[in-house]
């Protein structure tokens, strides 16, 4: 049984991806379905975009992801070289020789190979000469504008956790080590864990956040406030990620935490001294209590996920 394998960067797993992940599923019929990415992003190597662009889903959890959807992941790590490949030299050498398709999936506005030219049409001619179908799947359109990891990258860069989350299909996530800090939380009444990620991850924008966070090795879900910031109240310069757990106290340091982003609650000011910061973390729990009442810590988010 031939292989059906789809091409994309696949930043994000977000709703636009999971259409074109299914379509490949359903051409596999049961047999193998692969997905082919790329890193570092294209857009690095090729000089697109000028700034570091931490990805949206690391390796590792896009593998598990895709795993869990019954799809391999296969890395091509991207240069200039493969980049400058004539397109019919891309798909012989990196999708032909090792998993012979029947299908080709991709979207709409794909394309590889030098300057770009190997689109939709030239790709179905390709795969006339090689023995394989191509099937180019629609952009998904939410809000009046296509679903894209750029897009659902500048919500979360300015905050806004749960429109991303409508894009995603599910709630932007961050996984870390809990580690010591310098207990500034506890001294304050509203003890902290202080979190270290395994990988490089885009985080969201600096300020305060509802939150559902599960202790590794857990099955229950805890809500939580989240604060993305530096403490100007203290004269902070360095980002920390912590997360007050609601009703909980216990020891966490070493343990791993996944927190789901529900809400964006506040940005993160200076106040004029403790007393002012504990006034307004006290705040900030009572408001988390309120924004979570009517979310469940549920992963989908959002229909057809």
């Amino acid at each position: 049984m031939s292989a059906s394998v789809a091409v994309g960067v696949f930043d994000g797993l977000h709703r636009g991806h999971h259409a074109l992940i299914r379509r490949a599923l359903e051409r596999a019929g049961g047999g193998p379905c692969v997905a082919v990415s790329f890193d570092p992003h294209p857009d690095l190597v090729l000089a697109r975009e000028f700034r570091a662009l931490p990805p949206l889903t690391p390796l590792p959890e896009k593998q598990e992801r895709l795993a869990a959807l019954g799809v391999e992941l296969h890395v091509l790590p991207f240069t200039r070289e493969l980049a400058a490949l004539e397109p019919e030299a891309f798909v012989a050498r990196h999708l032909v020789a090792p998993f012979a398709p029947g299908w080709l999936v991709v979207g709409e506005d794909f394309a590889l190979g030098r300057a770009r030219s190997g689109n939709v049409a030239r790709l179905r001619t390709i795969g006339l000469a090689s023995g394989f179908e191509l099937e180019a799947v629609p952009l998904l359109v939410h809000g009046g504008e296509v679903v894209s990891s750029t897009r659902i990258r500048a919500l979360l860069e300015a905050g806004r956790v749960r429109e991303a989350a409508e894009m995603l299909g599910r709630r932007y996530a961050l996984t870390g080590a809990v580690v010591h800090g310098d207990a500034l939380g506890r001294e304050l009444g509203y003890p902290t864990a202080n979190l270290r990620l395994h990988d490089e991850k885009c985080v969201p924008a600096l300020g305060i956040y509802a939150v559902w966070a599960r202790v590794a090795g857990e099955d229950a879900w805890r809500g939580g406030a989240m604060s993305v910031g530096i403490r100007p109240t203290f004269g902070g310069q360095v980002r920390t990620l912590e997360v007050f757990l609601l009703d909980f106290s216990g020891d966490l340091y070493g343990r791993d935490v996944e927190v789901r982003f529900v809400d964006w609650l506040r940005p993160e000011l200076r106040f004029d001294g403790r007393e002012a910061l504990i006034q307004a973390i006290h705040g900030d729990v009572a408001l988390t209590r309120q924004r979570l009442a009517d979310a469940q810590p549920e992963d989908a988010v959002a229909a057809g996920m």
